[in-house]
């Protein structure tokens, strides 16, 4: 691998993976979980889960790619070899369904921007927001017709993503440094205008106030391991990709740890902004704090509305501000992931870097136009939830169990210490081996006792079935792509398998 193949600083590695850890899951999922399971007490859970799942298993991929020098399929190939080869495969096929209606959602925020400058949402941005602008169906098969806004902004955020990559790592280097750095500083100007707005000491103090009683329920700890799982972006194969392009010695443990904080200091910070914002809005209506409390899409496009309209002084300003940030935040999500899916098809597909980019990029807007109707809401949320409950866990316990014991969790650690500065110790290989995919299976099996006993969103059953379909058909799919894939002529079936331990 030449030298323009490789990263050209350690700093635009991390910035890059920064990016890719940082996302919408930040802004406005964490500060929800956390007040709903402790407030300040959950960050003890939250940083046991930090250090025990997260940053193992940031490490696990990321040394993964570093050691194979290959995509996400290949890497499980040439490391385990073909019989391991279709985990990769489903997690790009998961990815791409992931980014499908992810992008839908930056599209919202791009059309946001606009109506942040006017206030076009009036006095009323829940209606504003369902009926208005999403112009929301009856229910979930009724698709409608297209909402061409929501397209329009798609096409926008799709140019922006191909733009960062059509150059491989050379355009990310160069856009991680905007899609980091700007995202932090709208949040630094939105965390100083929250906390001197009247009322928002007491949306902090809901934030914060510890109930240590929290932390003898089982489902507290298991939101701190799910929160730290999906906000790394475990399972989605970036850093396996990124991890490709590092140069010889790099020492991916300080890496690791430096990335992995710097997210999860975000997500607190984020967390004042939020609370600081949802206490003024308390203070103004009148309504007590919890009652405001909202997290996802209802916090962004409806409960942020509200309070950037009662803002006494540029209220316009602070709008444009929240909504380039959200943009932002996701657009470098995106085009990490699609760099991630791209960088694993060069192994095995025979076409120029700039228009497998262009390809797959075009290739998921097209699967997001199902998001983009009427009923798109409807599909997101029900995709989704059934992609967080179950399909990514299944990729994390798959990888844990391959890595851990068919390859060797020492063996790994072995490659990582080679150039660490401070050696990882055997609590890594426990973490990976058990603690991990144990915590992960206990996940997945109370997510199934709940849909069976709740199906989800109150969806009918040929909507719940499309859900399960994803869980299960999905690993077909992948097992077939493999075979079609990996035995193919594309670059001799893709990378070879190294060799086992001892030949």
């Amino acid at each position: 691998m030449s030298a323009e193949e490789r990263w050209s600083s350690r700093l635009t590695f991390i910035l890059a993976g920064i990016g890719a850890a940082i996302g919408l899951g930040n802004l406005w999922r964490f500060p929800y979980i956390c007040y709903d399971n402790g407030g300040g007490a959950f960050l003890i859970p939250y940083i046991v889960a930090l250090l025990f799942a997260g940053i193992p298993l940031w490490l696990m991929e990321s040394a993964l790619g570093y050691r194979a020098r290959a995509g996400v399929p290949g890497s499980f190939k040439k490391l385990v070899g073909r019989k391991a080869e279709w985990i990769g495969w489903l997690v790009v096929i998961l990815t791409v369904i992931l980014m499908a209606y992810y992008s839908v959602i930056m599209a919202w925020g791009v059309n946001y921007i606009g109506f942040a400058s006017t206030l076009a949402w009036g006095s009323d941005p829940e209606g504003f927001f369902y009926e208005t602008f999403l112009r929301l169906s009856p229910d979930i098969f009724t698709l409608g017709g297209m909402n061409w806004p929501v397209v329009l902004g798609a096409v926008i955020s799709w140019i922006a993503v191909y733009l960062s990559i059509f150059r491989g790592i050379r355009s990310v280097e160069k856009v991680v440094w905007l899609t980091v750095l700007l995202p932090w500083t709208c949040l630094i100007v939105l965390v100083v205008r929250g906390v001197t707005l009247p009322g928002a000491i007491d949306g902090l103090v809901y934030y914060l106030t510890p109930d240590f009683g929290a932390l003898a329920r089982p489902e507290v700890w298991g939101a701190a391991f799910g929160q730290i799982f999906y906000s790394l972006s475990i399972g989605m194969g970036i850093m396996i990709a990124y991890a490709k392009y590092l140069p010889d010695r790099h020492d991916l443990v300080r890496s690791g740890f430096l990335i992995c904080i710097a997210n999860s200091v975000t997500s607190f910070i984020a967390g004042i902004a939020v609370f600081s914002t949802l206490g003024y809005l308390a203070h103004t209506t009148g309504v007590p704090v919890p009652e405001v409390v909202k997290g996802g899409i209802e916090l962004a496009f409806v409960v942020y509305p509200t309070v950037i309209s009662l803002l006494p002084v540029a209220p316009e300003i602070f709008g444009v501000l929240f909504f380039l940030m959200f943009v932002t935040l996701a657009v470098d999500s995106i085009f990490a992931a699609v760099e991630g899916i791209s960088i694993s098809l060069e192994d095995y597909i025979g076409i120029p870097p700039a228009l497998l980019s262009a390809l797959v990029s075009a290739g998921i807007f097209l699967v997001g136009l199902l998001f983009m109707t009427n009923g798109g809401l409807y599909w997101i949320d029900l995709i989704d939830a059934y992609y967080s409950s179950f399909a990514i866990l299944v990729v994390g316990i798959l990888e844990t169990i391959v890595i851990g014991h068919l390859y060797g969790a020492g063996r790994l650690r072995g490659f990582m210490n080679a150039s660490a500065s401070r050696p990882v110790g055997r609590w890594w290989d426990l973490s990976i081996r058990y603690l991990v995919p144990a915590v992960l299976i206990v996940a997945v099996a109370a997510s199934l006792v709940e849909r069976i006993g709740t199906p989800y969103g109150g969806y009918p059953p040929l909507a719940q079935a499309v859900g399960l379909a994803l869980v299960l058909g999905t690993p077909i799919v992948a097992v077939a792509v493999s075979r079609v894939l990996g035995g193919g002529p594309g670059r001799d079936g893709g990378p070879q398998a190294e060799p086992a331990a001892g030949e």
